[in-house]
């Protein structure tokens, strides 16, 4: 799959969460995304302030289907698409134990389980789907 059929693949696929999804439609969604936000955060910065307006609008347009592109990649690869928050609640106690500056080793502590947790679903989605039929569906195939 190319960079224009992933994104409009991910767009038109808006919020379905079932299914499956190949690497290159995630990835080149993923680096459409985090290109054009760096894009906006940097004309915000440098240019003008209506360019934080349009990086508020464009992580509101593309925060569901990102979520949905992710959770089919995970099914690819046989998967539950939940896999994609199993960083949440270790950075959020991180967080607050951060806050409250009370145990900073503990702090340290949830802080590397979240990157570990973050690190293990980058090789998850780098993972080559399953190429037979598994709970999500049909593999993905290509015309050639």
């Amino acid at each position: 799959m190319n960079f224009q059929t992933s994104v409009k693949t991910c767009f038109k696929k808006y919020a379905k969460f079932d299914g499956r999804a190949s690497r290159s439609e995630f990835w080149y969604f993923y680096l459409f995304t985090y290109g054009l936000y760096a894009i906006l955060i940097i004309s915000a910065i440098n240019i003008a302030s209506i360019f934080g307006w349009l990086l508020v609008g464009f992580f509101l347009a593309t925060f569901i289907p990102f979520l949905a592109a992710t959770a089919r990649r995970l099914h690819d690869i046989n998967k539950s698409g939940w896999f994609q928050i199993l960083p949440l609640p270790f950075s959020f106690v991180d967080r607050l134990l951060e806050r409250s500056q009370q145990d900073v080793g503990l702090s340290i502590l949830f802080g590397l389980i979240t990157i570990g947790l973050y690190i293990y679903l980058i090789v998850l989605y780098c993972t080559e789907g399953e190429k037979k039929k598994n709970k999500y569906g049909q593999p993905i195939k290509f015309k050639r």
